[in-house]
């Protein structure tokens, strides 16, 4: 039996040849996924000396109280009181925050960084607490220790002296928390607060502070308010809450966020960490424009059905134009349709996406034709198959483009596809096929 004319034999070459093809695919995947982790690592580096990325959790008050606990002693055969130190943790009836960030791209080798300066005034008020609700004597709280504590993530970032003004008295803050049951960084001061004087406690403070890419807020307020502004022009709201309102335009943006404590799982007031603030955390991520890496693995998800579908034209050309197409040409042409995946990757790092794309897509698209043109001989075959790819190229860089609708484009064109094929391969007769040259 003759393996050239064997239609049986072409067919599985073929089949094998794109499932091997698949190994390659994945190195490049996993290239994309060790330049994205790379740049990470870049930004977790520029972070590290200028300020990572940001959360302001608080303020609240918390007060040191004892708790009297019984445990059995196996050395004394006996129970005995051992006395814990816990703390009440009280957040404020109002919370409002107004905010400037100011942004700056920096570079880090072939990595671009956002940077940002903010300078935020908080202010707000704490209420009368009714401690008799938490069932603990009145003897036992340490109200002379109470301090107003502000979670900071990366305290690298502030760069001026934090001061607090409470009931028109000043307080300098200092580094570290009173206790790790809602925050493990921050900064803290002691305050006057008692049980017995029924008046409001109000606080304000300015806070410069320096970050990377992210600031986030928690409303612990029972209503919080949350105002900032940027010149920023690709801001993305993330986190537990949206703004109220926003707006987005060339000279930057505003975001406005209204939040109350019935919109959040935790009270106004507990003991002890019961309860997670951080789930309720909201902000601005300062995006980049682009972000290639997320843009090259869309892109090589098509990979297989770019080869299969060029595999398939390739096939047609022989059952039709009763040409033969060695195997060896079948995988230099899957070769070339897998470098273009590396040749978008090293020239988005670089370029401008979509001009990354055209030139990789042209280079990978004449290499094709040229190779082509010189084993069959055919202007018009060549002028068929890169007028083919041509196609394709524009397909996959118009689903890339189209994030909402990637899937219902992508489903569309695949059907497509499937019907030309269909269309094409309907009057072939399989049983008596042979693919030998006349």
């Amino acid at each position: 039996m003759n393996l050239k004319n064997n239609i049986y034999f072409k067919v599985g070459t073929i089949v094998i040849i794109a499932l091997l093809l698949i190994i390659p695919t994945s190195m490049i995947r996993g290239l994309i996924y060790e330049r994205e982790q790379t740049k990470n690592q870049a930004i977790t580096e520029v972070g590290s000396k200028w300020g990572g990325q940001q959360t302001i959790s608080g303020p609240f008050i918390s007060i040191p109280y004892n708790k009297y606990v019984k445990e059995y002693s196996a050395k004394d055969s006996k129970e005995k009181v051992v006395v814990i130190r816990e703390f009440i943790h009280i957040l404020p009836n109002e919370l409002s925050i107004d905010g400037m960030m100011d942004p700056e791209q920096r570079n880090r080798g072939i990595y671009d960084i956002v940077v940002y300066n903010s300078k935020l005034k908080v202010k707000g008020k704490f209420a009368q607490v009714n401690f008799a609700e938490l069932d603990i004597p009145i003897g036992d709280i340490q109200f002379d220790k109470a301090r107003l504590v502000v979670g900071i993530d990366d305290l690298r970032g502030i760069e001026q002296q934090v001061d607090l003004n409470w009931n028109e008295k000043r307080y300098a803050f200092n580094p570290g928390v009173a206790s790790n049951d809602i925050v493990s960084s921050g900064i803290n001061t002691l305050v006057n607060f008692s049980s017995t004087d029924s008046s409001t406690y109000t606080f304000s403070f300015s806070l410069d502070l320096k970050g990377s890419q992210l600031l986030y807020f928690t409303p612990v307020g029972k209503v919080t308010d949350i105002k900032v502004s940027s010149a920023w022009t690709n801001p993305s709201f993330n986190g537990a809450f949206l703004p109220d309102q926003r707006e987005v335009s060339d000279k930057g943006f505003t975001a406005n966020w209204n939040v109350l404590h019935l919109n959040r799982n935790y009270p106004q007031i507990w003991t002890g960490d019961k309860n997670n603030i951080a789930e309720s955390a909201f902000g601005i991520d300062l995006l980049l424009p682009v972000d290639n890496y997320q843009k090259s693995h869309r892109s090589i998800r098509y990979a297989i059905l770019f080869i299969a579908f060029t595999f398939l034209v390739f096939f047609f050309i022989e059952v039709l134009n009763k040409v033969f197409i060695h195997p060896i040409q079948y995988i230099l042409v899957g070769i070339a349709l897998v470098v273009f995946y590396t040749l978008l990757l090293s020239f988005s790092e670089h370029l401008n996406y979509n001009v990354a794309f055209v030139t990789s897509a042209l280079a990978t698209l004449l290499l094709i034709a040229g190779y082509v043109k010189a084993i069959l001989k055919s202007t018009q075959l060549t002028a068929l198959i890169s007028g083919i790819l041509l196609v394709l190229y524009t397909f996959i860089f118009v689903i890339i483009q189209l994030q909402d609708f990637a899937l219902l484009i992508g489903s569309i064109g695949i059907f497509i596809i499937l019907c030309l094929v269909m269309y094409f391969s309907r009057k072939i007769d399989w049983y008596n096929l042979g693919t030998k040259n006349e």
